[in-house]
């Protein structure tokens, strides 16, 4: 779905004054685009003005995607944990162990290379998310701690963000 926008004056929005004597009127005319189709060519572009701004406050994240695979005996990837690493923090998005393999430190193995990787990758700390029908025991046992939670989501159910000291 795609929708215009246009000023009042027939398509034309003009930007506030620059604090100094230049003026500027601009022609200037967005389309809106919705769609449900993730294109990581485009999320980039629409982060890179942000990543920019952050850059120019904060430093370079120095932002790194961090991935442990678990293979079965096949070498078919059935599990893992997909992260990354920024701004001296590893950030866990996915934690997957099968079922088959839970309760035997798969888990825990996943964790800890992971964290091991970070620390070399100079980062102090770690946090995820998780729900709280997952595996907050499991974190809380390899030292993680809630430090915020976002009730009903899903409806019943709270987020559970969590965080550890590396």
């Amino acid at each position: 779905m795609t929708v215009g926008l246009s000023a009042p004056d027939g398509g034309r929005l003009a930007r506030p004054r620059p604090p100094s004597s230049v003026r500027a009127v601009l022609p200037m005319t967005y389309t809106f685009t919705l769609t449900d189709t993730a294109d990581e060519r485009i999320r980039k572009q629409i982060a890179a003005p942000l990543v920019a701004y952050n850059d120019s406050r904060a430093g370079p994240s120095g932002n790194r995607p961090l991935v442990v695979m678990l293979r079965d005996a096949a070498g078919d990837v059935v599990g893992g944990l997909w992260g990354a690493t920024g701004y001296g923090w590893l950030f866990t998005q996915l934690l997957v162990v099968p079922e088959a393999a839970r309760g035997m430190g798969v888990g825990t193995r996943l964790m800890q290379l992971a964290e091991q990787e970070a620390l070399a990758r100079g980062c102090h700390a770690a946090w995820l998310d998780t729900f709280e029908f997952q595996a907050r025991p499991f974190y809380e046992r390899l030292g993680y701690s809630g430090f915020a939670e976002l009730p009903d989501y899903p409806p019943g159910f709270a987020r559970l963000f969590m965080k550890k000291t590396l």
